[in-house]
């Protein structure tokens, strides 16, 4: 009764004669001192593993028996620890007694909490021992290790490609199971990954924060002015390795391949026809949905491609973009062109085997 009136009055009558850290019960300072000693004398007889006191010891061994005795009484998840089972509770309750002197947040756990005050205090705890870089959470340091040591345990139970992040491996899952769990709430658009619906939304609001500092082009995103660059510079970094043909864009590489490899990964919901891109996948789909999502701005008329819409214009510009090599006529479309130069030279074979024969 006498240590539980402490908890009550705030008493700690136990401190340590070497960081002045108090306690209410002197058993608890004594193994707060082997903090400083570095004495751990309870050990595990399974990974031989060293503790501070008996129960960490306790706890330690049933990671090996998978002993989890504190029970959620309304979900039934079971843990290893009661104090765990105190903070899953809060789960459910909502509970967050944990609060930021600085901006008031609130968590469940008094470890997210001193997480959380790294975001104030600009700590960062963890640091690699092979380069020395810093980070607020092991997790992230961990993660960041993995780009030394290629180390890559997550792997994806379909196709087997490999990542350094749980993460990233699950975003990954999701070109396998189509899963698209964010939505842009304006059209209702889905995408398989967050960021992807945050560029999406630029196309609504009209933001566009990224601008090129050689023709003054604004974009929606970083890696979109990445590739303007390459407009300026002439820059093409991906190379293909069969016929050494380069792009400007990883994209561009990929669909490129599919020339070397046929495949065709973009089908049709519908009849079933197959397409190496995207693109051309979905303008097939509008052949049986009868959309066409390009008008005329001059006579309303409308196109299911931005192609057939840009050659539509030409009939109101007058532009004639194909020159005949031979002599030099133009042409709105290039196969009007392409048949024109096959007459022309037909006509100029028979001229030559007339003059022969004379």
């Amino acid at each position: 009764m006498l240590k539980h009136r402490q908890m009550h009055t705030g008493e700690k009558p136990y401190p340590c004669d070497i960081c002045g850290s108090s306690f209410t019960q002197k058993l608890h300072m004594l193994e707060h001192i082997k903090t400083h000693t570095g004495e751990k004398p309870y050990t595990c007889n399974v990974c031989s593993s060293s503790f501070t006191t008996k129960q960490n010891l306790v706890y330690h061994v049933r990671k090996h028996t998978g002993e989890k005795p504190y029970s959620c009484e309304i979900c039934g998840s079971s843990f290893a620890r009661k104090q765990a089972l105190v903070e899953h509770m809060r789960t459910h309750t909502g509970e967050k007694p944990y609060s930021c002197e600085v901006c008031g947040s609130s968590f469940a756990t008094k470890q997210n909490l001193l997480k959380h005050m790294r975001t104030h205090t600009g700590e960062k705890p963890h640091a690699c021992k092979i380069c020395g870089s810093a980070f607020r959470h092991k997790h992230h340091m961990l993660e960041h290790v993995r780009t030394h040591t290629g180390e890559k345990p997550y792997s994806c139970e379909i196709c087997s490609s490999s990542f350094t992040q749980k993460q990233a491996m699950l975003k990954h899952m999701r070109t396998h199971t189509g899963e698209k769990p964010y939505s842009c709430e304006i059209c209702g658009a889905s995408f398989p990954q967050k960021n992807n619906m945050v560029l999406h939304l630029r196309t609504h609001t009209g933001e566009k924060q990224y601008s090129c500092i050689i023709c003054g082009s604004s974009l929606t995103s970083k890696q979109n002015l990445v590739n303007h660059m390459r407009t300026h510079t002439g820059e093409k970094p991906y190379s293909c390795k069969v016929c050494d043909s380069s792009f400007a864009q990883k994209q561009a590489l990929l669909n490129h391949m599919r020339a070397h490899t046929k495949e065709k990964p973009f089908s049709c919901e519908i009849c079933g026809s197959s397409y190496a891109l995207k693109q051309a996948m979905l303008q097939h789909l509008r052949k049986h949905t009868g959309d066409k999502p390009y008008s005329c701005e001059v006579c309303g008329s409308s196109f299911a491609t931005k192609q057939n819409m840009f050659k539509h214009m030409r009939t109101h510009t007058g532009e004639k973009p194909y020159s005949c090599e031979i002599c030099g006529s133009s042409f709105t479309e290039n196969h009007h062109m392409s048949d024109h130069i096959v007459m022309e030279r037909c006509k100029r074979a028979n001229v030559k085997a007339n003059e022969i024969k004379q």
